[in-house]
């Protein structure tokens, strides 16, 4: 009979450096580097209006609408995989009902932004429920949420409670005002709300991407057919993200408005405003945690420099002046572009790229 020496005691083998150690906390969960993050972006944002004057920070404002728009967007296309032409509608509604409730009723947009964000969720589930309900998918879901943002264009403007093609202009008032959501022109205090928006609504993705919600939602987007196999309620899963991505756009929607203290039915349920969310989230890196953010970066200021070069085009392109659809022509050819160089975007890309040369070493 061969003889066997007893094991060391675990505790003797930890202590001796034998026994792996255990990962440190940061390895066990990559959503730490999700957080530190998000709170880099919060403070440099912060520091932005000490450092930048009023005409770049104007640019920047649009670079956290339109962060706003590209998560509120991503949200439902990128993580839900319910790709939406429609957007709009729900940018409209935050905008709209906050309008009406100020401008009608004197009632705060602190209110009007939580009163839009409920309607928008609302119809956005009363929307996709019928389509989903129906089987409508894939471009046929798509349109329907194309015809859903032009029927609400069409309704305002035929709506003579909604002012029609006029519009709502916010009553200027003096000074600060906290309550009534308005400040002094040129004021950074609009900017840092921005930014708070915007880290709530980071800090909502994360966390939903984190929850039970936000996993059954990423199975039901691979395959809903294998998810409702399994057990998973897809449509209700599938509802909830629609619910989140049209309350984040309609949380853009009141900042817009209180920001540029305008709003009419093509500001508001245009097509364009579709379109910036889709770019957005696309140029930087659908079904991504930050691809919205680094679209934002790079299509708000571009948007900027669209406009004015088709205000001012030089001499030998001087018939573009005053053309209308040449802006939604360069986006598309952008967005072809950006779909052929980087089929991820640009953070996707950049990701799948180290990931490689990780597995690589």
């Amino acid at each position: 009979m061969t003889l066997t020496a007893p094991s060391a005691p675990a505790d003797r083998r930890e202590r001796s450096g034998s026994a792996p150690r255990p990962a440190s906390r940061a390895a066990r969960s990559p959503w730490t580097w999700h957080y530190v993050a998000l709170a880099g972006v919060v403070i440099v944002g912060a520091a932005l209006p000490f450092v930048l004057p009023a005409a770049e920070l104007a640019v920047a404002m649009r670079v956290v609408i339109f962060a706003l728009m590209g998560i509120g967007w991503n949200i439902m296309s990128g993580f839900g995989g319910m790709f939406s032409f429609g957007h709009a509608a729900y940018f409209g509604i935050g905008a709209y009902v906050t309008a009406v409730l100020l401008v009608d009723f004197g009632i705060s947009p602190w209110i009007g932004l939580l009163a839009g964000m409920i309607v928008a969720a609302a119809a956005a589930v009363g929307i996709s429920y019928l389509a989903l309900r129906y089987k409508l998918t894939g471009a046929y879901y798509a349109l329907s949420t194309f015809a859903f943002a032009e029927m609400l264009r069409l309704f305002v403007i035929g709506n003579e409670a909604l002012n029609r093609t006029v519009g709502f202009t916010v009553p200027v008032l003096p000074g600060n005002n906290w309550a009534m959501f308005q400040f002094s022109a040129g004021s950074p205090i609009y900017f840092w709300i921005g930014i708070a928006m915007l880290g709530v609504a980071l800090f909502v993705t994360i966390q939903f991407l984190r929850s039970r919600t936000g996993r059954f939602t990423l199975a039901s987007r691979d395959d809903d057919m294998a998810a409702g196999a399994v057990g998973i309620n897809v449509l209700r899963y599938k509802l909830t993200t629609v619910a989140l991505s049209a309350a984040v756009m309609a949380a853009a929607g009141t900042l817009y408005l209180q920001y540029y203290m305008f709003i009419d039915p093509e500001l508001g349920f245009g097509a364009a405003v579709s379109n910036n969310a889709i770019i957005t989230a696309v140029v930087g890196g659908a079904g991504t945690l930050w691809g919205p953010v680094i679209g934002a970066v790079v299509m708000a200021p571009l948007s900027d420099l669209v406009a004015a070069f088709l205000r001012n085009p030089p001499e030998w392109l001087a018939f573009l002046s005053g053309q209308g659809g040449l802006d939604i022509l360069i986006y598309a050819v952008i967005l072809i572009v950006c779909v052929l160089v980087l089929p991820h975007g640009i953070y996707g890309t950049i990701r799948d790229r180290y990931k490689k040369k990780a597995a690589r070493k």
